[in-house]
């Protein structure tokens, strides 16, 4: 039988919540959510917060089961050896597990001038602050949007069906992820939207200043605003606080999410690493990840071996506009196939999986654990090795 057990979960994105979640209703079992925003982030809606088409935010108390205590702070130490949770606001919580679920953010390249010149699309404050400024910006205002993955691409055709002259700075190629069918067609409805590709080995970002932004081949982008869609990276709490983690700053896990360090802090979601092969940043990854996360606290309380990790994968939905999408699909260890639905049966899928995420995240809430765990855990290690963007 469970006895009565803390757990502090850091992080209230896809992961934490559905972790949480998972906890809520258990006997003995008391949650706190720490989350530094009283609200949900919808991470895969902040290209139309940019657009002004969407606010990316959904209450607390829609997702969120009614067990959890959701303290509205930041974690700036994990004190391992005292079990407790620094606030920044002062004070300390103390666990008997956590669960870390700190997320992802934008990614802070050593390149000249992306921090002073560039606008970062990796948060809701960030998203937010572009969307102000392309407000009070004229419609035909010329905007570069450097980065080629999801972020890059929804931003510049979000932005291009708005009436912004936009191009899009890929580097090697457009959308890394996609299958080369795939990769044709969102070219394509680029093109339809008068969006400038720049790829190749000419097209990589040396330096931006101002109004321009240098390219290794030479060139030199006039602009109005720069937009950096480049990457994500993860906080540095773990590192900070003594754990071990990848180069990236993710927590190195063992294939039950646990930490090497200590087998009392277990990882969900993007900043997870476990054995080394973390899989890619996504929400599709976090509501699955989160509450294997749970399963493997609820298994230690209980004294039973937590089953290893074993995550799904179905491909990835890419926003072009408003009207149109593609849905690229992809095998269970996250490798892209030659098969995509495009245009507006593209749009409606894509609509339909952000709206059934935050529908999963309510269910959780409501019944935990009744949508299928086959799912989200099986037994055996997981089939497949999928790497992150």
């Amino acid at each position: 039988m469970i006895g009565s057990s803390e757990v502090v979960v850091v992080g209230g994105g896809y992961a934490g919540v559905m972790a949480a979640n998972r906890l809520a209703r258990r006997d003995g079992v008391r949650v706190s959510l720490i989350n530094p925003r009283g609200k949900f982030v919808e991470r895969i809606r902040l290209h139309q917060l940019a657009g002004g088409s969407d606010d990316a935010v959904v209450e607390f108390e829609d997702v969120l089961a009614q067990g959890v205590r959701l303290v509205v702070d930041s974690v700036t130490r994990i004190d391992a050896g005292e079990r407790t949770v620094t606030l920044a606001t002062g004070g300390t919580l103390g666990y008997d597990y956590l669960i870390y679920a700190v997320g992802s953010g934008s990614a802070e390249p050593a390149i000249p001038g992306v921090a002073e010149f560039t606008y970062p699309m990796g948060d809701l404050e960030q998203a937010e602050r572009l969307h102000a400024v392309l407000r009070s910006a004229p419609a035909d205002t010329p905007v570069t949007v450097v980065g080629a993955g999801s972020t890059g691409i929804e931003t510049a055709a979000e932005l291009a069906e708005a009436g912004h002259i936009v191009t899009l700075v890929c580097g090697e190629v457009l959308g890394p992820y996609l299958h080369p069918r795939g990769r044709r067609s969102v070219t394509e409805r680029l093109t339809q939207l008068g969006v400038t590709l720049l790829e190749g080995p000419e097209a990589m970002v040396t330096a931006v200043t101002r109004d321009v932004v240098h390219l290794s081949g030479g060139h030199a982008l006039r602009n109005s605003l720069t937009i950096w869609a480049a990457g994500f990276g993860v906080p540095d709490l773990a590192a900070r606080s003594g754990l071990s983690t990848d180069p990236l700053g993710r927590l190195y896990t063992d294939e039950t999410l646990t930490s090497l360090d200590d087998a009392r802090i277990i990882a969900a979601g993007d900043a997870a690493a476990p054995s080394g092969h973390p899989f890619r940043m996504s929400c599709q990854a976090a509501v699955q990840l989160g509450p294997q996360a749970a399963e493997t606290v609820l298994s230690r309380l209980a004294g039973e071996q937590p089953k290893p990790v074993d995550v799904s994968f179905v491909g990835q939905c890419i926003s072009l506009g408003r009207r149109t999408a593609i849905s690229q699909f992809a095998s269970k260890n996250d490798t892209p196939n030659r098969y995509y639905l495009a245009g507006y049966a593209g749009a409606k899928l894509k609509e339909l999986v952000c709206k059934s995420t935050i529908w999963q995240l309510a269910h959780e809430a409501r019944r935990p654990g009744l949508l299928s765990t086959a799912l989200n855990v099986r037994k055996g290690a997981r089939t497949g090795s999928p790497v992150s963007n």
